[in-house]
């Protein structure tokens, strides 16, 4: 079995714990949370009816951990001495980011609980950026975006830190329709591990493959099924926060490719942004929103993307087939165009396409609202 074949085997393999792992806890979790009473709160702001765990994400951590390690372990017993000792130093970002896993899936746990303020959540996100930044993950060249090429290492230390923070909350805020923030993950987490198997970091692509697996069952559960039935779910901070983490170090990997080792004469920088721009653009506008009624920018309301589609009159499953559809674009697009166009001005053009897109839809609701003489959105 030649070397990629080899990887390409220990992917599926991966991905397969990962599913039937967090397929076997999930319902054991729901189990639990109806006999404990831990349900998500309903207010005027949540879109769901009837009672809904809120602890899917606890699943998570350990279906990436328990597979990605398994399959590592396999390998290391079965390669040679000499191939096993390099593939263990490549393995010292991976630590590390277990290690601001751990942290950000806890203070998930005690969110979904007993809640946390955001600032302690604030906190130990900046801890688990610095902790990436300790195994050697940060941004040492923005590769022409801004114009700007090599960063000096205490930059490059900030940027990272940012872009943990930055891609952990969007995530968590984009949560806000069933199958969402997981559409929207493992959209981008499907675009990583191809992009890092062909690049031949197949660590990363195995760390995107597992953390796919993971969500593959949670989409099943929270999407299609049914509050009244007892079989439907929710991620919560736990399981957010958790994907939102890992989704930040892939992006942040994708910056330390060598420019040799990727296909295409892509640019790196828009490889490593385009999965996550979607909840990350969504989550600038909202904040500068809040702030322009001002309302507290950290508390949440209903002025998210899908809030503005629900408006309009779709309902949740259109809803989420079109933010999923328009994702998937923008990923395919920018990869088309970062060979050709400069990434200051193909990110420029994505913010003004956003930007527009967005006036688009509130024009739209305020015609729906003068027609029908009702309050349908902030």
């Amino acid at each position: 079995m030649t070397f990629m074949a080899n990887w390409t085997y220990n992917y599926f393999i991966g991905m397969l714990i990962s599913i039937i792992l967090t397929g076997v806890i999930i319902p054991k979790i729901i189990l639990i949370a109806f006999r404990k009473k831990l349900f998500d709160e309903i207010d005027e702001r949540k879109i769901h009816r009837g009672i809904v765990p809120r602890l899917g994400g606890i699943a998570f951590l350990p279906s990436i951990i328990f597979s990605f390690c398994v399959v590592i372990g396999f390998n290391l017993r079965t390669v040679e001495l000499s191939l096993g000792e390099p593939l263990m130093m490549e393995m010292i970002p991976i630590f590390f980011l277990l290690c601001g896993l751990m942290l950000m899936y806890l203070v998930g746990i005690a969110d979904d609980l007993i809640g946390v303020r955001y600032r302690g959540k604030f906190l130990l996100q900046i801890f688990t950026g610095t902790l990436l930044v300790a195994g050697g993950m940060w941004i040492s060249d923005l590769y022409g975006f801004l114009w700007i090429h090599h960063c000096p290492d205490w930059l490059g230390w900030l940027f990272s830190i940012f872009l943990v923070i930055y891609v952990a909350n969007s995530i968590n805020l984009i949560d806000g329709i069933d199958g969402l923030a997981s559409g929207l993950s493992m959209i981008a987490l499907i675009f990583y591990s191809i992009v890092f198997f062909l690049a031949g970091e197949y660590l990363f692509a195995l760390m995107a493959a597992t953390t796919l697996g993971t969500l593959i069952p949670f989409f099943y559960y929270n999407v299609f099924g049914h509050a009244e039935n007892h079989n439907k779910i929710f991620m919560g901070d736990t399981g957010s926060l958790t994907i939102g983490t890992v989704l930040a170090f892939l992006s942040i990997a994708m910056f330390r490719i060598p420019l040799g080792d990727i296909p295409g004469n892509q640019n790196p920088f828009i490889l490593a942004i385009a999965p996550i721009i979607l909840p990350c653009f969504d989550v600038v506008r909202v904040f500068v929103h809040r702030v322009r009624n001002g309302s507290n920018p950290f508390l949440p309301d209903k002025c998210h993307i899908h809030h503005k589609l629900l408006a309009l009159g779709l309902v949740q499953w259109k809803a989420l087939i079109t933010i999923l559809i328009s994702d998937a674009t923008i990923v395919g697009g920018n990869l088309l165009l970062s060979s050709l166009v400069q990434p200051t001005w193909l990110i420029l053009g994505d913010i003004m396409a956003w930007t527009l897109l967005n006036f688009l839809l509130t024009h739209l609701i305020r015609c729906r609202e003068r027609r029908l003489g009702i309050k349908l959105y902030n």
